[in-house]
Parts: structure tokens; sequence; C-alpha cells
């Protein structure tokens, strides 16, 4: 979390000397693209203990499939400004069991469910090499919102605790990605990213008992991008 913070401060202060500096050319020329890949998220758990009872929860998700479509302006030789569109798709497993040292028995349940993200972002990003260059590394930061819903997949294995049913939000994210612009001919280019989004868990809320990290996901991304 530390080194997140230190890159996070360093292409703020970065981005902003570029931003203030006069602009390559008089114009901001635009760039479209579209992006697929594969997304993945963190998981959590957690255990409570005391004298008569220990109960524990956790999720495992599993990979899925991620798209994003952005477009952008090229603000000057080493900046440029971007919105994004990401949706992604994963499938969840969420468990709990409580034991009683009381005889009370042992009860439990585990169910599998359909995880959905759909995110808007703003982003600065700021390249290591000039837009002469057929070869730019980037990276990028910003933020936007995210919106998650989870809907149950089958009836699970339930007895003596409730699992959640449909559950979603709608959070603030921060969204942090590096990645790699080859020119290609025509206009066109090839974009290869990876990204992390980080927003509070909707998910660890639903455990019993309830979970204490973040949410990050984390995109694995290729496509094609058109420069104006």
């Amino acid at each position: 979390m530390r080194s997140s913070r230190l890159i996070l401060l360093s292409m703020i202060t970065v981005a902003g000397i570029f931003a203030l500096r006069r602009p390559c050319n008089a114009q901001h020329p635009p760039y479209f693209g579209v992006m697929g890949g594969v997304s993945t998220l963190s998981a959590d758990s957690r255990t409570a203990l005391d004298s008569s009872s220990a109960t524990t929860s956790s999720y495992k998700p599993e990979n899925g499939p991620t798209a994003d479509v952005y477009g952008g302006l090229h603000w000057s030789n080493y900046f440029s400004v971007q919105g994004d569109y990401l949706w992604n798709r994963n499938l969840l497993t969420l468990d709990s069991l409580a034991a009683s040292m009381t005889g009370a028995g042992t009860r439990l349940y585990e169910r599998t469910f359909q995880s959905r993200q759909h995110a808007a972002f703003g982003s600065a990003l700021l390249y290591f090499r000039p837009r002469s260059s057929w070869v730019r590394p980037f990276l990028s930061v910003g933020t936007g919102v995210v919106h998650f819903t989870a809907e149950p997949r089958s009836a699970g294995i339930v007895n003596g605790i409730s699992p959640p049913g449909l559950f979603s939000a709608t959070k603030l994210a921060l969204h942090v990605a590096v990645g790699i612009d080859l020119k290609l001919k025509s206009g066109w280019g090839f974009r290869y990213s990876f990204a992390e989004t980080s927003s509070s868990n909707p998910i660890s809320r639903q455990l019993t008992p309830p979970g204490s990290r973040m949410l990050a996901s984390f995109r694995n991304l290729f496509g094609v991008v058109k420069y104006f």
C-alpha cells in the first residue's frame, strides 16, 4: 500500500509539471480504442474465536472475462487524458462455518454467485517517450465509479446459516494502470495494459462474520487503438 501511494504521488507531481508546459501542438489529437482480456478479484476471509464457539468465513473468486472501451486526448508529447468504460464478470463462492463447544452442533453454508462490475473512470496518462516514437510505455492513474452486482447461481448447501441473496453496491474507486502503446501503420496501434482498481468491498460485508479487506480488481488487457 505504501509503495502504491508513493507511485501515485510521483505520477501526480510529474503529470502536473507536464500539464503546465506548453502543448507540443496547437490541437489535442484524439484517440479511441477497445481492449479485452482476463480479470481477477482479490479474496477475503475472517475467523472469529471465543471460549465457546468458532466461526470462519471466506469468498473465493474465479478468473473471468473483461473489456475496456476508452477514448482520450494527447495533451502534450508526454501527457494525455482519457476516459474508460470497463466491464468484467467473475464467479464467486461464498462460505461460512460455525462450530459450538456447547453441543449446539455445526452450522454452515456454501453458495456460488455470478458477479459483474461496470465502471467509468477518468485518468491521466504519463508517457515516457514522445508521440513521435513507435514504442511508448506509460503510467496511468484515475478515479471514478464502480457498480457491483452479484446474484446466486445455485441454492448451494445450507444448514443453520442463511446465505446472502442478490446484492449490489455502487462505490468510488481508484484506478491505476501500467502499459505500452505500439504504433502501427495507417493511424492504428496496439495497446497492452495491466490495471488495478481498488474500492471498498461489498462482498466481504456479506460474509458471516464479515471480512475487512478492500476489493481489488486486476485486469490484463490487450487491444487496438485508433489515432486521429
